[in-house]
């Protein structure tokens, strides 16, 4: 226990800038490679606290990473800091009132994820020095997870081929290890050219591509019913071929997000959805091309790790908010609906507890519902990497995901709190595995078992690259 207790405690002494790092990303927000100050103020802290890093990871300008230690076995402990779209809002307000009218917002709480990471490392880092113990720890920066898919990327090029255990964590209404269930998924769009024409003179003449796209759309509705219950099927309208209706559209565009349990369903349910597009395209004498623009697989869990990592929440127990904390988060309850706190409950398999408005408690290890899963990148590091990640109470319970309520919860003193804890957690695991190569041996074994029969197919295709922006002329130059 001592161990463990000297690990929180440079934690703690630590969390400071920490904190001040999760606000000043909050005050930044930044979507899908565009994290370009955001990923600088990581650099500049893990530079400051005597880590070796790296920018550029993979041809990525804002993916950056960390290494300190030597020997012994790789922990790399994966951070985020991307930001979504439209979600802009003051903090600490419980009424949604936008910082910037259509503005960015931390709706996915990953200003505390990747500041909570980084602060795991670094107690890491310290605490290896100190004791004299081999091992190395890295700290990957990692941009664009919010359908951006930056880790398979990444994967891709190698990153973590030499990495020997990955760790995570993400903002959440409960603490815990729960089930590691995620979608695999591919994000596409299909493209339809037709002709244009005058629609009341000679619509005889025009070939519509909306037309292609609406009926692209039908098709895929009735898909539904014959597709595996776990599947999931999303679409937006991206380009509708203009605003005049006496023109026929000749181009119109519909961007596709499908996901399913496993890569095999995945990849069987994009062949399915493409051939609704091509039949699409044949009824209306339209061209059709796919594009795909990212994709995640779906997580690969491990025992060894999961139960490790648990043992660390069972030794710590719950974050210790206070009722200042309490009182600040009934506020944002009250404009929750009695389904959000009912779902909040239900996706942890918990059952609802009467005036609970934070966490105070460590959820059973595999708790969770398996209906109730989005997608995440971290799937396709857990094909390559034996890997672990927890869920650390940092908001109100029943807060909407990706919500104006999220965003405005994340600098309260309830967030550094559970950011604080999950860090706690994490580097209390990694310390426990370079103490005990052979739990790390475990893992690893259990990995490659999980993997038998299974070889990993990135659902990025090696053609597809990731959207780069250059860096802006000012952050250059300061650099």
């Amino acid at each position: 226990m001592q161990i463990f207790e000297a690990i929180w405690e440079i934690v703690d002494k630590k969390s400071s800038a920490y904190f001040d790092l999760s606000d000043r990303v909050w005050e930044t927000p930044e979507i899908n490679y565009e994290e370009f100050r955001s990923s600088a103020e990581h650099l500049r802290l893990l530079e400051a606290e005597g880590f070796k890093t790296e920018r550029n990871i993979a041809g990525i300008p804002t993916a950056v990473m960390g290494e300190a230690g030597e020997d012994g076995p790789v922990i790399a402990v994966l951070g985020e800091y991307d930001a979504l779209p439209g979600l802009s809002q003051e903090a600490g307000v419980a009424e949604q009132r936008p910082v910037v009218a259509g503005g960015h917002g931390h709706g996915c709480g990953h200003n505390l994820l990747g500041a909570g990471s980084m602060l795991a490392a670094a107690a890491v880092k310290d605490y290896l020095a100190k004791n004299g113990l081999k091992g190395r720890v890295r700290y990957y920066g990692c941009p664009a997870e919010e359908g951006g898919s930056s880790k398979g990327f990444m994967v891709r090029a190698g990153v973590f081929d030499d990495v020997d255990i990955a760790i995570s964590w993400h903002p959440a209404a409960f603490s815990g290890v729960n089930n590691p269930i995620s979608l695999a998924c591919s994000e596409m769009n299909f493209h339809f050219s037709g002709r244009a024409s005058h629609a009341a003179a000679t619509p005889h003449l025009g070939r519509s591509a909306l037309d292609a796209v609406e009926l692209m759309n039908v098709g895929v509705n009735f898909l539904r019913e014959h597709m595996p219950t776990t599947a999931r099927i999303h679409y937006a309208i991206t380009d509708a071929g203009g605003s005049a209706p006496n023109v026929v559209q000749a181009h119109a565009t519909v961007r596709y997000l499908v996901r399913a349990r496993t890569l095999p369903e995945l990849l069987s349910l994009v062949a399915r959805v493409k051939r609704v597009a091509e039949g699409a395209a044949w009824m209306t004498e339209t061209t059709m091309r796919q594009e795909i623009i990212s994709g995640d697989a779906n997580l690969v869990g491990n025992e060894p790790l999961e139960e490790c990592m648990h043992a660390q929440l069972e030794r710590l127990g719950p974050p210790a908010f206070d009722e200042a904390d309490r009182s600040t988060a009934r506020k944002f309850q009250a404009t929750f609906t009695p389904e959000d706190i009912a779902s909040s409950y239900s996706r942890f398999n918990l059952k609802p507890k009467k005036d609970e408005p934070l966490c105070d408690r460590i959820v059973p290890l595999y708790a969770g519902d398996e209906s109730m899963v989005g997608s995440t990148d971290v799937g396709s590091v857990s094909w390559v990497v034996p890997t672990v990640q927890m869920r650390g109470a940092t908001y109100a319970i029943g807060t909407p995901g990706h919500s104006w309520q999220l965003v405005a919860q994340g600098k309260l003193p309830a967030a550094h709190k559970g950011m604080a804890h999950a860090a706690k957690i994490m580097a209390g695991t990694a310390i426990d595995l370079i103490r005990n190569p052979a739990l790390v041996e475990a893992a690893k074994a259990e990995h490659k078992e999980r993997l038998d029969g299974n070889p990993f197919v990135n659902p990025i295709p090696d053609d597809v690259m990731p959207p780069i922006l250059p860096v802006p002329a000012a952050l250059d130059a300061a650099e």
